[in-house]
């Protein structure tokens, strides 16, 4: 398989979930604003998923890939098959335990996660109830990881990428339809992520049975593949999650902000997370398999290739993704969620919330192709003590920046932090001999910045006044929106042509 074909597959998968996702914003920003009822949900929303991004999409696909792809290559069908069944029973007898704990707990989880809420009997309460609610998310998405896993090691990139779109149809039809029935009526969101949650699983399950991959319950506590499995498991967590545990922490300290805060980070996270999923995550989900059976192979020239790939591609899209998301943040703001409730300040808030997270877009990037190049080779220790370091400093730099610049200063030092994260992976690559950059490096970068200026100037005179795009009707907003997109990628693109730049050259076969 070609990656880069792979590359647009995922990444097209993705770019439908997350169009969905901002109509789901959008629809959440309109019918419930940013106030007390919002803040009580996106924590209850904001705990099941970092837990998911943690322990479900992080540390356990780090961990389970790469032992994965070891079988499937070195020991057959039949071995990989009793691994898939035993990894899944264990993770789903733990799942369960898990949840049921989540949810006996769920006052205490709230009150150490948003401390500040407990000043606010109503918010803590209606926090309390929507967590309760939420809570089973993370085992039925942690069972969707797994399956995710599989089928990615088998080169079945579409159903895992296309799978998230099914949470925000669920968000979508419940706040247009059922909202009405609920008292109040944003906890039909809590439900929304319930349901979505099992259709998420439910829709893995025919394309496991397709590959001969279904799980069925076998359960094994010494089995040797689950156990080196959960070795890797344990310490991975801190590895490829830093960027998550930030924000969990930035939710506590912004649980002591002014009312709005918790939504303001929300609403610019959802707005970072575009450029992410469609390049980080989706670059971290190819690269993954291939890396993993070139290490199996022992073939060292080809992984480091296969990481210079990867970097230049990361260079190429990210970067004007992240100079985008800083100069359009008033048209991108105000296009997706200044309606109803969401209202003038709202906008200048998110902006800077917006502004600071991309800072740091690059870093977050880099860290999804950088990280699988050490847990390829299932090392876990490398990772884990530089993202001990980056989270420290992170939070040092939450210390110093939440006082002059309140809400944006907690995103400003997750977007600093990742790019320290990113700095330290990439100078252990180097230094353990791992990744050796292919030729032509300086000349690349030079090609890219000036690419990045074109788009840069051309974007800064077309996008206007700020003021106007607050006053502008919501589909005039979105024409222009459209056409500024449309124009800075043919400025960049259009660039990088001329400067010798061709799709071709980025062209690579999967191990």
């Amino acid at each position: 398989m070609n990656l880069l074909k792979a590359l647009a597959t995922v990444s097209s998968m993705t770019l439908v979930s997350r169009i969905l996702g901002f109509v789901r914003d959008v629809l959440i920003a309109r019918l419930f604003g940013a106030g007390l009822a919002t803040d009580a949900f996106f924590v209850a929303f904001r705990i099941p998923n970092t837990l998911r991004r943690l322990f479900a999409e992080g540390a356990f696909s780090q961990a389970f890939v790469p032992v994965l792809s070891e079988y499937r290559t070195r020991r057959g069908d039949s071995e990989t098959k009793l691994l898939v069944d035993r990894t899944a029973s264990l993770l789903a007898l733990a799942l369960l335990a898990a949840t049921a704990l989540g949810v006996a707990a769920a006052p205490i989880i709230i009150y150490v996660s948003a401390p500040g809420f407990a000043a606010s009997p109503a918010k803590f309460d209606l926090t309390v109830a929507m967590l309760r609610t939420t809570f089973p998310y993370i085992l039925f998405i942690s069972l969707v990881s797994l399956a995710g896993g599989v089928l990615n090691t088998w080169s079945r990139f579409a159903i895992p990428a296309l799978t998230p779109a099914l949470l925000n149809l669920s968000f979508i039809f419940a706040a247009l339809f059922l909202s009405p029935y609920f008292e109040p009526p944003v906890m039909v969101l809590a439900w929304a992520v319930f349901v979505g949650g099992a259709l998420q699983l439910a829709l893995q399950v025919p394309a496991l049975a397709k590959i001969g991959m279904l799980p069925r319950p076998r359960l094994s506590f010494s089995d040797p593949g689950v156990r080196r499995i959960l070795l890797l498991m344990g310490p991975a967590v801190l590895g490829v999650s830093v960027a998550q545990v930030s924000l969990l922490i930035n939710t506590i300290f912004a649980s002591y902000l002014e009312d709005g805060s918790v939504s303001w980070l929300y609403y610019a996270d959802r707005l970072m997370e575009f450029p992410t999923g469609l390049l980080g995550v989706a670059l971290g989900t190819i690269l993954l398999p291939s890396l993993s059976k070139y290490h199996s192979a022992s073939d060292e020239s080809e992984y480091s290739k296969l990481l210079d790939w990867g970097l230049r591609l990361t260079f190429i899209l990210a970067a004007p993704a992240a100079v985008a998301l800083a100069l359009l943040s008033v048209p991108l703001v105000t296009t997706l969620f200044h309606y109803g409730q969401f209202g003038e300040r709202d906008v200048w808030m998110t902006r800077q919330a917006l502004m600071a997270y991309s800072a740091g877009l690059l870093g977050l990037i880099l860290v999804k192709v950088l990280a699988p190049g050490f847990y390829a080779r299932q090392n876990i220790a490398t990772p884990v003590r530089i993202a001990i370091v980056t989270l420290i400093a992170t939070q040092l730099l939450n210390a110093a920046l939440i006082v002059p610049l309140k809400h944006a200063g907690l995103a400003l030092a997750i977007g600093l932090g990742a790019c320290l994260n990113a700095g330290l992976l990439y100078r252990k690559l180097r230094e353990y001999g791992i990744y050796h950059p292919q030729a032509g490096w300086r000349m690349f970068t030079l090609k890219v910045a000036a690419a990045l200026a074109t788009m840069a100037v051309v974007l800064w005179l077309a996008m206007g006044p700020e003021r106007w795009w607050l006053g502008a009707s919501g589909a005039t907003r979105a024409a222009a929106i459209a056409g500024l997109v449309l124009l800075g990628g043919a400025a960049y693109f259009g660039a990088l042509w001329i400067l010798g730049f061709r799709l071709r050259d980025f062209s690579r076969r999967a191990a």
